[in-house]
């Protein structure tokens, strides 16, 4: 088994006043070639936006864009139609494709958003651009792992062009999970965003993460006061 650690405060930052985020991967004006991805785990923004502030509309294509919001409200909005507005406990994602324009905003004049920007680099180019969002907590039993996001339309939580699955887990009490992978090959990224967890004897605290791969399963230690995400993830970028 291999791993790599990221201490929270190792991340790149970036401070516009109105846009604070820290980058855990090379992004805009933080490069260092040492941390560009995780496999096809391109981009994790750690992002705050203040009350009535936004990123206006722009383009994408060819990535799969994931926002998990974890304060206030996310105003989504694009050249397809959709609209959408998610809080904390929901999930949203939008494949990009052949190109769309899209928009993500505050939905409050006066209260910031907290939110994770995740983008996965997809196994198929040129397809068709799509949106959906869903709220998976609800669905969220304490001191377990929850599937919210997979290949499979027809499977819990949203879908991606790509093997990949992201699982949510809040632990109240302290909890081992014995985590087995989906597809041989595939890695998993654990981001700790409230608590502690010990994965491969290291301990990690809140916004601290780590990369496990050349292994079938890995036994994950979540603290009691835990909340966090896991991202399961191919190693072998795109030809």
């Amino acid at each position: 088994m291999k791993t790599i650690f990221y201490k929270a405060d190792s991340r790149g930052y970036a401070d516009h006043g109105w846009l604070k985020s820290s980058h855990t991967f090379s992004f805009a004006n933080y490069y260092n070639p040492e941390r560009m991805n995780f496999g096809v785990l391109r981009v994790i923004n750690d992002d705050f936006v203040e009350g009535g502030m936004g990123f206006g509309r722009h383009p994408h294509r060819d990535m799969e864009i994931i926002s998990i919001p974890l304060e206030g409200k996310l105003k989504h909005g694009d050249n397809m139609g959709s609209v959408g507005v998610v809080e904390k406990g929901d999930i949203q994602v939008m494949s990009a494709g052949t190109g769309v324009m899209h928009s993500e905003e505050n939905g409050s004049d006066t209260e910031a958003v907290k939110f994770l920007q995740i983008w996965v680099i997809p196994n198929k180019q040129d397809v068709t651009p799509r949106y959906d969002d869903l709220n998976f907590e609800e669905k969220l039993v304490p001191n377990q792992l929850l599937q919210i996001l997979s290949p499979n339309a027809d499977d819990d939580g949203v879908w991606i062009h790509q093997d990949a699955w992201f699982n949510w887990g809040k632990f109240t009490e302290d909890t081992t999970v014995d985590y087995k992978f989906h597809k041989e090959g595939n890695g998993l990224y654990v981001f700790v965003l409230e608590g502690g967890a010990i994965v491969d004897a290291q301990q990690l605290d809140r916004r601290d993460s780590i990369g496990i791969w050349d292994t079938n399963n890995v036994e994950l230690k979540f603290q009691k006061g835990t909340e966090v995400l896991l991202m399961e993830v191919p190693m072998d970028l795109p030809q």
